[in-house]
Formats: structure tokens, sequence, C-alpha cells
């Protein structure tokens, strides 16, 4: 019989990650899944570790690095489960994870994705679901804050990071995978995003908890992170929201896109940030284009609640760095 749930991890240079990630999964109370592992052409010995040491371990090793959509892509592709787990290799689960998060999925047929409760190795909340502005800006719910139960009720979020999300299959079918044009980044705001269009819902599962490095491959605040985090801000923005809300966006869109010049600036990154930019609005008219095949049965009205304005912002989706009161 198939697996319930296929477990995906895309892996570059992870190997000093990989064996707490992997034995946490040995751990889980619940075992009808199969793990795959994307490979992305690591330099380390990542594969041959995992050869050594995880033989049942479906491994897909590719001959460069095709970043974390088109890698997370190959892994679902490859899958037999009803359901798609995706962790990054930085990532360790609490014994409970996959039962906890599955048992919540499987009480609404509604319910597309569910987002876990993330924490920083140091107990930290890293991510209890992600939240979005005007300006297509992401991030991650209570990021950096001490965990102090106030995030332990569950209950419908934006959108998850797929750090650690469980995503139906069934709707992956029906919406699409990850951008690929994304390639590392925001890909998971875009397909949440795409989801609640879809009229899919996200629910968040405290219960679910996953244990995160955060940036242990890319680094927070490093110029890879820097550059595809803040092109891919606006490409969410230009694919996803609504006509109206896009045309009433343009000057908090503009605002966060031009204003962080000077935050980078003052970090050595001003070549990094204008390419950004430009490279965005480069590819806008292909993101247009993507418009197109977006399915839309949620109302604007149902899309508006989930966009935020004028929110403190410490830090983007994934650890991009940005000005604190960014719009």
């Amino acid at each position: 019989m198939s697996p319930h749930v296929s477990i995906i991890i895309v892996n570059y240079n992870g190997e000093h990650f990989l064996k707490d990630c992997l034995d946490s999964l040995h751990e889980q109370s619940y075992t009808d899944f199969e793990v795959i592992l994307v490979d992305n052409n690591s330099a380390d010995h990542s594969v041959e570790m995992i050869e050594r040491e995880y033989p049942y371990i479906i491994l897909i090793r590719n001959t460069a690095n095709h970043g974390f959509a088109r890698g997370s892509n190959e892994g679902i592709r490859a899958a037999c489960g009803e359901y798609i787990l995706t962790l990054n290799n930085d990532t360790r689960l609490d014994p409970s994870f996959v039962e906890e998060i599955l048992y919540r999925m499987e009480s609404d047929s509604r319910i597309g994705i569910c987002a876990s409760k993330m924490l920083y190795p140091d107990g930290r909340i890293n991510s209890t679901g992600t939240c979005i502005s005007r300006s297509g800006a992401a991030w991650d719910r209570g990021i950096s804050e001490p965990d102090n139960g106030q995030y332990d009720r569950p209950g419908e979020v934006f959108g998850a990071c797929a750090g650690a999300a469980l995503y139906r299959k069934q709707m992956l079918d029906e919406i699409g995978l990850f951008d690929e044009d994304f390639f590392m980044y925001m890909e998971d705001v875009d397909l949440s995003f795409r989801a609640r269009l879809a009229g899919w819902i996200c629910m968040y599962v405290p219960s679910a908890i996953a244990y995160h490095h955060h940036g242990g491959t890319a680094r927070v605040g490093s110029n890879i992170a820097v550059y595809y985090g803040n092109r891919n801000v606006i490409w969410v923005a230009f694919k996803n929201f609504p006509l109206d809300l896009l045309l009433v966006s343009l000057p908090w869109i503009s605002v966060r896109t031009f204003g962080v010049i000077g935050y980078y600036t003052t970090k050595g990154q001003l070549r990094v940030i204008l390419r950004s930019i430009t490279d965005a609005g480069l590819g806008i008219v292909s993101i247009l284009r993507k418009r197109r095949n977006r399915i839309i049965k949620s109302t604007d009205a149902e899309i508006m609640k989930w966009i935020q304005i004028g929110v403190r912002i410490p830090n983007l989706h994934h650890g991009v760095d940005a000005p604190n009161t960014s719009p």
C-alpha cells in the first residue's frame, strides 16, 4: 500500500544538520510515511552519509543546485502519499509531529495546508504561520518572540512556512506546485496565496512542533537571501493580488521596494538589492502571464481580510532582513 504521507527534504550541503532531522523522523509516533530527499548537488558528504546510514530513504541526486522550489517539486512528483510534508534540512521534529499535523489535516476536507509551530533551538518562536501586507512583504507570525503559550491555540492563518508544513496532494494537483521561477524564498507564500484564491484554507497546528535552525543553508541576511527574498516579494504581489487590491496597493509596493535600498546600503549590499529590484521588474511580464492560470473561487473580501496594512515587520519571511517599520 502507498504511504499516507510523503516527506520531502531538499538538501544542499546540509550534512551537519541532516542527522538530527532524519533521526527525528525515525522517532515519530506515526510511521506510515516515506522519506524522499532531493540533493541539489551538495559538495559535502551528505549523499554518502544518506546512502550509508539511511538506505531506506528515496534519494534524488541532482547535478546542479535547482533551488528549494524545483527541488521540492521533484520530490513531490516522485511521491506516493496522499499528503506532502515539506521539511527544511535544518529542522528537528517532536516525536508526535506527523501524528498531530496529520490529525488536524484529516479533520476537515477544506484544509489544504497545515502550518506547524516552529521554534528556534533556544525555544523562541520561529513561525506560527505566515502573514502578508499590502506591499507583498510576508513574515512569520510571532518570529523571535519568547514562547509563552501565546500561540498555543489552533486556528486559521494566511499561510504556512514550507520549512515544516503539510500539504494536501489533491490541492497541489488543482493549483499547481511551487513556482520554480522563485528558486528559493517566498515560494511558500506564493503557494499559500494561490491556495487561498482557490478556496482552500490553512490551519495552524500548535501541537505539531518543529525546531528550526533557520537559514542553515543560505544564512540569514546573506546576499543570496537578500536577492531572492526581495525580488520575490514583488512577484508575490503582482502574481496573486486581486486586481483592485493590486492597483490600490501600488504605493505600498513602491515604498517598500525602494525604501529598503538605504537599509541594505548600510549593510554593504547596495548592488545586491538593486539587482534584485531590476530583475523583479524584468520578470514582471512573465509573472503577469501566470495570473491567468490562477484558480479563483474566493471573493476579494475573503482575500482582503488576510492583507495587513501598516504592521510592524521585525523580519521578512525566511529571515530576509528589513527595516522594523516596513509598509
